[in-house]
């Protein structure tokens, strides 16, 4: 599956290592990742797609929050 914007990501590699978050955005071959709480929509994590497992869940919506990106995550972090 190609990772593209509104996929729901778990971080492979770093510090965020095992974490969930939502592609918000690509910026030169890289991808801009979110999770709402530790990063935000107004700072971005930019991250190589090669430390990124993508799930099987594209959120098709548009995201203007950071509650709402914790939301669509919930089910993910907590096992759901």
């Amino acid at each position: 599956m190609n990772i593209q914007i509104g996929s729901i990501v778990r971080a492979k590699a770093g510090r965020d290592k095992g974490g969930f978050f939502m592609v918000i955005g690509t910026q030169g071959g890289y991808a801009l990742i979110a999770d709402g709480k530790r990063r935000r929509l107004e700072k971005p994590k930019k991250k190589n797609p090669l430390h990124l497992a993508p799930t099987n869940t594209v959120y098709e919506g548009s995201v203007k929050t950071n509650p709402q990106i914790k939301r669509i995550l919930n089910p993910f972090q907590h096992g759901g």
